[in-house]
């Protein structure tokens, strides 16, 4: 998984500890494919979570497809069609779409055949994917050589289909130039966007979605936990993203998470560049990890050392921010009341007006995407036609933060699920800065 703050980590050199790397300031060296050879003591000590939720099976994928179709005929959609690493076609069939700039599709009609279109040369690995989905062999596969279009032959695919004209919804996630190149290809149809289905269908979990969702976060607190106990004064971004390795593949794992410290942590995504610990400042660490496709995302806030009387007034604004958001989540409030009432917390406490100190979204949805429908703020920039109220079942971030430029910031994230009576957090709440995992 690589996220948004992911990227930062190459950026700025701070690359993960290699094998047989040294952690600079403790002493603890990593071998071979992150086997440790000695590490601290809290890191050592972490258990295995891998494999204690069950795949999502066909059956489950087939329930979801024919849910797709209901949404289709509700918003009078004749076909969907899912594009080169959608994540969407792993959640309907459980295939990775990874073209390039080859298109690769999947093709779901309300009613008729799915079909998936490939390169010719692809052709046998496209029949191996579908064979072990929900499709088996009910799919057909529709070939392109590389002299031809791709668009036409889905578009001869819709036809053959009874789709001749029609409503054909692209996910958003499509490139431009694919769904350009499908607009000339088939002028004759009319194509929109499929979020009325995807987001429809994937906003809403189920009970096995929670359990990875809810063994994701432990995980990944589990983690961050190990890593605090392990920090020492020196250390730097770099020996801290290798302990986050290290702890990762001890649970069995695939995750990662970002360090800021001191004045990088006044900026909500922080720096690529290499930091150093020193004692009394603010170190904020960011992400998460995927079970079974599902991702978590959880922010720890804390000092090493004793924090300053502002550092702890700031925290505290943020903690009780993040309380005003949990206590209005609830099944038909709307969505950007959320938001508002984290920012008036905020705002009333002296760090407004607007976004001026808390300078990003309360929340985000949360699922097989790290960021997915709906978002927790006044005018979605996205606009999407969908209900802006909540519904038991949506799982988002509750992150608040207060962000000033030149000293510090502070944010507390953890995952929100929506049930029929309110919210409830999946891990427990941040106490303090001195204290961020309640020991």
């Amino acid at each position: 998984m690589v996220s948004r703050r992911g990227f930062l980590r190459v950026a700025g050199g701070a690359a993960v500890v290699g094998a047989a790397g040294s952690v600079s300031g403790w002493g603890e060296a990593v071998g071979d494919a992150g086997e440790a050879s000695s590490l601290p003591v809290p890191i050592a000590a972490l258990a295995s979570f891998a494999g204690k939720v069950a795949p999502i099976s066909n059956d489950e994928r087939r329930a979801r497809i024919e849910r797709a179709k209901q949404l289709m005929a509700e918003n009078k959609m004749d076909a969907i069609v899912l594009a080169n690493n959608s994540t969407s076609s792993m959640y309907f069939a459980n295939i990775s779409l990874n073209g390039g700039e080859r298109l690769w599709a999947l093709t779901i009609p309300a009613k008729g055949k799915p079909f998936v279109v490939c390169p010719a040369f692809e052709s046998v690995r496209a029949h191996e994917l579908l064979s072990s989905g929900p499709f088996g062999t009910d799919a057909d596969v529709l070939t392109w050589q590389e002299d031809e279009s791709p668009f036409a032959l889905t578009v001869k695919g819709l036809r053959d289909r009874g789709i001749a004209t029609g409503r054909v919804a692209l996910d958003e996630e499509m490139k431009f130039v694919f769904s350009n190149s499908l607009a000339l290809a088939g002028p004759q149809l009319t194509f929109v966007i499929a979020t009325p289905v995807t987001a429809g269908c994937r906003m809403i979990k189920d009970a096995h979605e929670m359990e990875c969702l809810r063994t994701a976060t432990a995980a990944t607190l589990a983690v961050y936990k190990a890593v605090y106990q392990s920090l020492r004064e020196g250390m730097t971004t770099v020996d801290v993203h290798g302990l986050i390795d290290a702890a990762y593949n001890k649970v069995g794992l695939r995750g990662e998470a970002s360090l800021n410290i001191g004045t990088f942590t006044a900026s909500p995504h922080g720096s690529g560049q290499v930091q150093t610990i020193r004692e009394g400042t603010v170190l904020m660490v960011d992400d998460g990890c995927t079970v079974e496709g599902y991702q978590s995302d959880i922010t720890r806030t804390f000092v090493l050392g004793k924090p300053t009387e502002k550092m702890k007034q700031v925290f505290d604004i943020v903690h009780q921010a993040q309380q005003a958001a949990l206590r209005q989540a609830k099944p038909g409030v709307e969505l950007a009341s959320v938001d508002a009432a984290a920012r008036k917390v905020i705002v009333d406490a002296g760090y407004g007006p607007g976004f001026k100190y808390f300078s990003h979204r309360v929340g985000h949805g949360l699922g097989m995407d790290g960021h997915e429908w709906p978002y927790l703020v006044k005018n979605d920039m996205f606009g999407w036609d969908l209900d802006p109220h909540m519904r038991a079942g949506m799982v988002f971030s509750d992150e608040p933060g207060i962000y000033i430029p030149g000293e510090f910031g502070v944010r507390l994230e953890d995952d929100m699920h929506i049930t029929e009576n309110g919210a409830e957090l999946l891990t427990p709440a941040s106490p303090s800065l001195e204290d961020p995992f309640g020991d």
